[in-house]
């Protein structure tokens, strides 16, 4: 009893111990961190000066006794806050993946690759070259000598994607050509260097080094990056799809993500290669989900930087002395390490940059750029120390170079690209992609379609294919056709063979032609987006067939997360004019954006609406009605015509003058605004203006002079009843043309 008593006080010990541990890297990692920032320095760099005052470089010197009383050497108790640690570095590397764009290094091209290619060789010669004149006392194992050379020139060779893609955002120099072109070496870098790593590391576990050893690492790599970017990248997006559309406890996405993540590194493991390898390649998978992407963004990266950030750069910080470069031969070797680091690092990236095609300037800027070793650095540092491929010495002074180049980076980037003028082609791109940045149908990301087999059906399917579009935006049909007892026979026997052949490829038998209209519309516009190299994935929707209308079915898909229901039914209106039960009861349920079609007097199961007009008032609304409708008319080829209605003034006014220009300003803005976007979408625009009439006249006037579809975007009003205010009722009523109701 005795005995287990003292256990029990002593496990009560070891857990505040933890706890006290926890609680000071996270304080002094956040104040550290803070106080980097303010200074213009990564929040990394600061966690990791954080825990180098904790660790014996700094605490250890002034008060050892409690600094070793608070981080014990004790194996049992230093294990608790290294399992959080290496945990950490699953999540960090999670993490990386995800930010990691592979379409960015497509889409920069050449210079890119040539920038990474160089940028790697050089300086891994450079760190190849001096583990093999490394003495041997610094080696953890002379006679493996061979694979802590390779491991060094890794670490010599490899970037921070975090810290240069901080800089080049916080000078406003993401999206510019050269921007991009860092960004984009800095993935291919990364990604070069963590599958040369997971090599190193199967070399390394092996304990030898012959033709079998590198053959089995090599391979094994290889495989896993095929299968994982083939049948893996569909895996993930089914996975994270069906977690989230049928569990309905909190997060279930995150807990998906993370289990993805350890199969994913446990496979890594089994194949003879490190870990590291399986949870980065799942963090690219994971990023590149067509859904959900904000959704993961505010969930797991606050856990993530919250939480293992600071703990693992603390960590990695309490890990290094720097108390060794009170030696003359330790601190000679530690600039030695810097200086032949960063020569190496700057020569290699200023060469790729030359041979892809580069100003002096402009590789310059590159050359500093990629400098920057960062976290990345730290967590390649702490695998080494961990694997046995550093020593304590060795790993010491890798985060010391980390430190050092990385605080250098800033100011010299910063320098180098004020240097560099926006070139006119450049200027455009960055405009398109502003106006796209801001946009509406640019940044959905789930549809949810509601349709019948009416004419409404039809055009509201191909509708949502243009949406779509080029993007490969998930798209999930709710197919509401209607089925009675008198023709329900006849439809069966009519779909038969409909259905034998949507079969034969794998297509939903109810819902084939459905299926087809959107990806038809989708391919359409497609094929009609300008920035062609950035296309995304072909959409291939989900349609769910209903017997009959089930007003209860979209509100049960609503609660799954999409971004914009587009609805198509037979019966749109009631005998009043207004809009229908049915349609009111299917809308309820779903309280985000909206698009209603009506077909009205026209034909809308015809391709064609070669005259579009589109009212347009300066709002949000409005501007949504315009994206839909100028994406509409790429697609199609229509003619589009802007309306804006200037209201009538009351004569009894003083200053009809000055409210004269005031509304004249605002209208030029309006349509300068308009103008932008048609420009944007490549579509003819006319416009013309209205002024003295109410709304509904002016729309009404100006649709009855041949147009064949308007474009309204509305607001939606509160009741159980679907309504969008007077305007739209009239226009509703009374137009002699098919409306599309965007409303939000």
């Amino acid at each position: 009893m005795p005995a287990s008593a003292a256990d029990g006080g002593s496990h009560a010990v070891s857990q505040a111990l933890f706890i006290a541990e926890l609680a000071l890297l996270l304080v002094v990692g956040r104040l550290m961190g803070e106080a980097a920032l303010r200074l213009g320095q990564p929040s990394v760099m600061g966690q990791l000066i954080g825990g180098l005052l904790l660790g014996p470089s700094f605490f250890g010197v002034i008060w050892p006794d409690a600094q070793h009383a608070i981080f014990p050497s004790d194996a049992a108790q230093k294990s608790m806050i290294d399992a959080v640690s290496e945990l950490g570095i699953l999540m960090l590397l999670l993490l990386t993946g995800m930010e990691t764009d592979l379409q960015l290094v497509r889409r920069v091209g050449r210079a890119a690759i040539a920038a990474a290619l160089a940028g790697v060789a050089v300086p891994f010669a450079c760190g190849f070259a001096l583990g093999q004149l490394l003495p041997a006392e610094y080696l953890p194992n002379p006679a493996a000598r061979l694979v802590t050379s390779i491991f060094l020139g890794i670490a010599l060779a490899i970037s921070s994607i975090k810290i240069v893609a901080v800089v080049v955002r916080e000078m406003n120099f993401m999206r510019r050509d050269l921007g991009q072109i860092i960004v984009a070496s800095a993935i291919l870098e990364d990604t070069i260097g963590w599958v040369t790593i997971a090599v190193a590391f199967g070399l390394a576990g092996a304990g030898k080094l012959d033709v079998w050893t590198v053959g089995r690492a090599v391979l094994g790599t290889g495989l896993f990056m095929l299968a994982s970017f083939t049948l893996g990248r569909r895996l993930v997006f089914r996975l994270i799809r069906w977690a989230n559309d049928n569990f309905k406890s909190d997060f279930p996405v995150i807990t998906t993500i993370l289990v993805i993540m350890a199969v994913m590194a446990l496979i890594t493991q089994l194949i003879g290669v490190n870990t590291v390898l399986g949870a980065f390649v799942a963090g690219i998978l994971i990023g590149q989900s067509p859904i959900l992407t904000r959704h993961i963004d505010e969930q797991l990266r606050g856990l993530i930087v919250a939480l293992f950030m600071p703990v693992f750069f603390g960590i990695a910080g309490l890990n290094a002395d720097l108390t060794i470069l009170r030696s003359a031969d330790m601190a000679a070797l530690a600039v030695g390490l810097i200086v032949i680091a960063s020569i190496g690092k700057f020569l290699g990236a200023f060469l790729g940059g030359t041979i892809g095609g580069l100003s002096r300037a402009e590789s310059l800027a590159l050359g500093c750029a990629m400098n920057a070793r960062g976290s990345t650095e730290v967590i390649v540092a702490s695998l080494g120390l961990s694997t046995g491929l550093l020593t304590q010495n060795l790993f010491t002074l890798i985060v010391t170079m980390a430190i050092v180049t990385t605080m250098a980076m800033p100011p010299m980037l910063r320098w180098s690209l004020k240097r560099l003028p926006l070139r006119k082609k450049e200027r455009q791109r960055l405009e398109r992609e502003e106006l796209d940045a801001k946009g509406f149908v640019s940044n959905l990301e789930r549809l949810l379609l509601a349709i019948d087999d009416s004419p409404n059906g039809k055009f509201a399917a191909r509708l949502a294919g243009v949406i779509a579009g080029a993007d490969g935006k998930p798209t999930t049909v709710l197919d509401l056709t209607r089925k009675t007892k008198d023709n329900e026979r006849a439809a069966r026997h009519k779909g038969a063979a409909k259905r034998e052949k949507a079969k034969e490829r794998g297509a939903n038998p109810d819902g084939a032609e459905v299926e087809d209209a959107v990806k038809s519309a989708a391919e359409t516009a497609a094929s009609a987006e300008p920035d062609r190299d950035n296309k995304g994935r072909p959409v291939k929707p989900d349609v769910i067939t209903r017997t009959a209308l089930d007003t209860e079915a979209v509100a049960g898909e609503a609660r799954k997360g999409y971004d914009l229901l587009v609805v198509g039914i037979a019966n749109t209106r009631d005998a009043h004019g207004g809009f229908s039960k049915d349609l009111s009861l299917l809308t309820q349920g779903f309280d985000g954006p909206l698009v209603v079609v009506d077909s009205g007097r026209r034909n809308l199961a015809s391709h064609r609406h070669g005259r579009i007009l589109i009212p347009v008032t300066g709002t949000e609304v409005s501007r949504r009605g315009v994206e839909i409708g100028l994406n509409l008319a790429r697609a199609t080829d229509a003619q589009v015509t802007a309306l804006y209605v200037t209201r009538a003034t009351s004569n009894n006014s003083r200053h009809i003058p000055s409210r004269w220009r005031v509304t004249r300003r605002n209208e030029l803005a309006v349509l300068r605004d308009i103008a932008a976007l048609a420009e944007r979408y490549e579509v003819a625009l006319r416009s013309t203006t209205r002024a003295d009439m109410a709304p509904d006249q002016a729309i009404l006037h100006e649709a009855a002079r041949g147009y064949d579809l308007v474009v309204l975007g509305v607001s939606r009003r509160a009741g159980d009843v679907l309504f969008f205010g007077n305007t739209a009722a009239a226009v509703l009523e009374r137009s002699p043309t098919s409306n599309l109701f965007v409303a939000s």
